[in-house]
């Protein structure tokens, strides 16, 4: 007889991560290992093959870890999509095993949706904006009429692929945003009252969308101009961090909510945390952020959403269960509260 808890696999880019909710959707810590090359970017096949040799380690320790057995799984979630096409069908390849072999529902489950709803979870969020801010995505997202609403988005790439990007251009190694994160900070405590005067940078906002190439861009050519590098990492956060919080401002200004959700890595940052945060107070709102384990990439989040799922009847056929790249987030169905 299965058992009660859910198994969530996430595997969309670097990170490779089992998590579980129990019966009641009640979230444990997820067991993750991330690829880290120490040059250039993430190769998806890389990757992939990163996340096949560890798919057994980590599914023993999850189960390890919360004193569990094979038969206590219920139900097995995973990624379906948005994200790199080798590393998500290594997830769903063995989500699919797993499921089959302990002969359990599988639910193939929507990125994007799943930071959503962890978020709501741990952070007792109604009905927020969503200001998701990851490596491959930038959206500001609300819930109307059975969807997720995408009201604006990155033209280009996302915010902590900019943030990377420039970090490696500068021989920082993956992941660049915490580096540039802490070299703004010491930026700060060397320049109290700091200035943008000569750090100026393009602005990113186009109506409810954004656009960081251009940032990206001008932030190097400072660099190459002379300019410190941590007073420009300080006012690339500042521009970036800034334009996004504007959206997320109109969005509350369009809809009536009253609630920011901060979800995806780059929410990890403090400098983004309290922009919210200020503006939110300034406007009556309240800003919510789950804790830094749940923002980045976790398979907690994708087992909760699978959770979600299942108990409003949706499950996915060996059929059905291929991956999707280009998945939206406005493309799941929200049948739950």
């Amino acid at each position: 007889m299965a058992g009660e808890w859910t198994l969530g696999i996430e595997s969309t880019a670097h990170t490779f991560s089992f998590g579980l909710v129990d019966g009641e959707g009640k979230p444990r810590p997820s067991a993750s290992d991330t690829i880290r090359p120490s040059e250039g970017g993430i190769h998806p096949r890389e990757a992939a093959d990163h996340h096949v040799e560890l798919s057994t380690t980590l599914f023993s320790k999850i189960l390890e870890d919360n004193d569990l057995t094979p038969s206590d799984i219920g139900a097995i979630a995973y990624s379906q999509g948005p994200g790199m096409g080798a590393c998500l069908r290594t997830g769903a390849a063995a989500a699919r095993t797993i499921s089959t072999h302990l002969n359990v529902p599988l639910i193939g489950v929507n990125h994007c949706v799943a930071h959503i709803e962890i978020g709501r979870e741990q952070c007792g969020c109604d009905d927020p904006i969503l200001l998701y801010v990851s490596g491959g995505n930038t959206q500001v997202i609300a819930r109307l009429d059975g969807r997720y609403r995408v009201l604006g988005e990155t033209l280009d790439i996302g915010i902590g692929n900019m943030l990377d990007k420039f970090a490696r251009k500068h021989g920082i190694p993956f992941p660049g945003g915490p580096v540039i994160e802490k070299k703004a900070l010491e930026w700060l405590k060397e320049n109290p009252n700091p200035s943008l005067e000569g750090l100026e940078l393009p602005y990113a906002v186009h109506g409810m969308d954004l656009a960081f190439s251009g940032i990206m861009s001008a932030a190097n050519k400072l660099v190459s101009n002379g300019k410190p590098f941590e007073a420009v990492c300080w006012s690339l956060q500042e521009h970036a961090f800034a334009a996004c919080i504007e959206v997320a401002e109109r969005a509350l200004a369009h809809t009536g909510k009253t609630e920011i959700l901060l979800g995806g890595g780059v929410a990890c940052n403090q400098r983004i945390r309290d922009m919210s945060s200020i503006m939110c107070e300034e406007r009556g709102a309240s800003s919510h952020c789950p804790p830094r384990m749940y923002c980045i990439d976790n398979g907690t989040m994708i087992a909760r959403l699978g959770w979600l799922e299942l108990n409003h009847g949706r499950t996915t056929s060996l059929l059905q269960s291929g991956i999707d790249q280009e998945l939206r987030t406005d493309q799941t169905p929200i049948s739950w509260p």
